[in-house]
């Protein structure tokens, strides 16, 4: 059996008709940028979130770098995150001339750990960035009072967690942004890249929209400094009819990831299954186990047909990008172990329960039970 990691093709062709539909209106229009169908997304988007405003950007990264610019970083600023996620995450705080502080992750939920956040502030410290990793909100009452008491921007990145909820809110609303990727493997997905801030503020508003375009306040007059990180009408429009059906696909990740767990905790005590801490709704972005010999079940389980990947074998601050933060291997221990154990597991709306009985078997079948 081939077992993909995401099966995108036959998305967008359950959804071509509604596609097309959306793309004709455009065309009609013909306003493919900063159009009618942005404006109409972006107040969507934020309406789900449950917040007042969005703001449309041509990327998950310039969502990041904008929402950090828009609270007030300034060089030689130092912003605190995870020392496990996407490069992007620190690139966009390297970006606006603040230094990133890296901080270990909770060993259960492999997001930000509170505990080890208040060690690492200082006078410098101007916000926390924290990640909803693989589609499991952040301790967000623990990680909010820290901001509170030393009086820290917070910023959300949602890039994997389009839906989750903490305590019964979605993601994005907590601190003083929130942004979003809808690059295609998302769980809201452009076809091509995109992204979105979201906020309660006015002028957190103003601003990211001066930001993504030019510093322009009206035509031919540009109060700041900056460029182009505008997201096209198209795939705004695009992105309208998908996340009508966003809940549901939400809704099928959850099962499957249900089936995965019941089937791999019933076989196998040598796999690590997810665990999701009280309070939260895990969205399951990606559905990542811990195995022992993990390269050799990956490259196994590839020749079956099953397209495992791994999310993140070499972490970023061990790369040369980021070698002048001085960080050293063996300097976030748990983070460390993760990326050497983790396997991200296919899984997509559109699979059916016989795709993930066999991937379970495969695995138990090369890790033992």
């Amino acid at each position: 059996m081939k077992v993909p990691t995401i099966d995108l093709p036959t998305q967008c062709t359950r959804l071509s008709r509604e596609i097309h539909g959306a793309l004709e209106g455009v065309m009609h229009r013909g306003d493919f940028v900063l159009g009618e169908a942005l404006e109409q997304f972006e107040a969507a988007f934020a309406r789900y979130c449950g917040l007042a405003y969005g703001v449309g950007v041509n990327s998950g990264t310039d969502a990041l770098w904008l929402g950090l610019m828009s609270v007030g970083l300034r060089p030689g600023d130092e912003v605190i995150t995870t020392a496990y996620t996407f490069i992007a995450t620190a690139s966009a705080i390297a970006l606006t001339g603040a230094r990133p502080v890296l901080v270990d992750i909770d060993p259960v939920t492999y997001n930000l750990d509170p505990a080890r956040v208040e060690a690492a502030i200082t006078k410098r410290t101007k916000a926390i960035l924290v990640v909803h990793l693989f589609g499991q909100p952040a301790d967000m009452d623990r990680l909010r009072a820290i901001t509170r008491k030393y009086r820290l921007a917070l910023v959300e990145d949602c890039a994997q967690a389009h839906g989750a909820r903490f305590d019964g809110q979605r993601v994005g609303g907590f601190g003083d942004a929130g942004a979003f990727s809808f690059y295609p493997t998302k769980n809201l997905s452009a076809l091509g890249d995109g992204g979105i801030v979201v906020t309660n503020r006015a002028d957190l508003r103003d601003r990211l929209r001066l930001l993504r375009d030019h510093g322009r306040q009206e035509k031919y007059l540009h109060t700041i400094l900056a460029g182009n990180s505008r997201l096209d009408t198209i795939q705004a429009a695009i992105l309208r009819v998908k996340l009508r059906w966003l809940e549901q696909w939400n809704r099928l990740r959850v099962q499957h990831a249900r089936l995965y767990t019941q089937l791999l905790r019933t076989s196998s005590q040598r796999v690590v299954t997810p665990s999701v801490a009280p309070g939260r709704t895990h969205v399951y972005h990606l559905y990542v186990v811990r195995v022992p010999s993990r390269d050799r079940v990956v490259a196994a389980l590839n020749r079956r047909g099953i397209q495992a990947l791994v999310h993140y074998p070499l972490l970023y601050y061990l790369q040369p990008a980021f070698r002048y933060l001085g960080y050293r291997r063996g300097s976030f221990p748990v983070a460390e172990q993760l990326s050497r154990e983790a396997i991200s597991l296919p899984l997509y709306p559109e699979m059916t329960s016989r795709h993930i009985r066999y991937v379970a078997r495969q695995l138990v079948a090369l890790v033992g039970s």
